[in-house]
């Protein structure tokens, strides 16, 4: 039994292989429609949530799972001996990680370590790859907690969206703003920084130069790419997401360019279609 165990939550948005494979513990969060109370990735599923909003015209709610689900999540690998590395959503985004570190006061100083990853989905998921890598290398929970929070800053993440309708369902969107980008088929480019979604810039016209824009953004960034591990997400868009990863395995000589689809809360955010590429930059020098 290794002396570190990985956690991260149900947005980190890893293959499910993978997450079985190197035994990576996820507590999920939450998607609620109306008195419905739902565990991301457990008791619904994204084409449930498209499914629902198509057939009663309103988004479910995301919360945050509790200080008490994150005791009862970590207590049995303290019990076993087990330190704890957590990785979180963006605190920008969600309370995840406030209430993460709630549960980890309740157990000895030290054997938790919770991590702000200040993204989200697989960009999230490619600091949990990054942790899993180093606790397999015999690393403490303490060293693996200072090497991703070192390299947390060189992840970059960027999605399009297909629709502004979710969007503007959820508040994220005034009724204007979806009025005249439906109307001008404006695409949204949309990036994290500090932990934060702002529109990196936007596309007038099919979804496709959208894309294709942030594949060209990505691929003027190869030589500074660290070439472990690229990721693509994607909402119900599998075959775009293929195509893109077969030119990044292509054009930047990366070792690993794997494909994942997005959990319900990214995707009751931004809806159905919606596609991203996700990498780390190496560390500076």
């Amino acid at each position: 039994m290794p002396n570190v165990k990985i956690f991260s939550d149900s947005t980190s948005d890893l293959p499910g292989d993978w997450i079985e494979r190197h035994d990576i513990s996820l507590v999920p969060l939450y998607v609620v429609f109306g008195s419905e109370t739902f565990r991301d990735g457990i008791d619904i599923t994204p084409r449930d949530i498209y499914q629902r909003v198509e057939k009663e015209g309103t988004l479910p709610k995301t919360t945050a799972p509790s200080p008490g689900d994150f005791v009862s999540a970590f207590g049995p690998y303290i019990e076993r001996g087990q330190d704890i590395v957590y990785i979180s959503l963006s605190s920008k985004l969600s309370s995840t990680y406030q209430n993460a570190k709630i549960a980890a006061g309740e157990f000895p100083a030290g054997r938790i370590h919770v991590i702000d990853s200040l993204t989200l989905c697989s960009g999230i998921g490619l600091l949990v790859m990054k942790a899993v890598k180093l606790a397999e290398q015999g690393l403490s929970a303490e060293e693996i907690a200072v090497q991703v929070s070192a390299i947390r800053p060189q992840v970059e993440t960027q999605f399009v969206i297909d629709t502004l309708e979710y969007l503007h369902k959820g508040g994220r969107c005034s009724g204007m703003q979806h009025f005249i980008g439906s109307l001008l088929q404006i695409r949204p480019v949309l990036k994290l920084v500090e932990g934060s979604i702002i529109p990196a810039y936007k596309v007038r016209g099919r979804k496709e130069k959208a894309v294709q824009q942030m594949l060209d953004n990505a691929l003027a960034d190869k030589d500074n790419m660290d070439k472990d591990l690229i990721l693509v997400v994607h909402t119900e868009a599998e075959e775009e997401a293929l195509k893109l990863a077969t030119i990044l395995r292509e054009q930047t000589g990366a070792r690993k360019v794997a494909v994942s689809e997005a959990g319900c809360v990214i995707s009751s955010h931004c809806g159905p279609h919606t596609v991203g590429i996700m990498y780390t930059r190496k560390l500076p020098v």
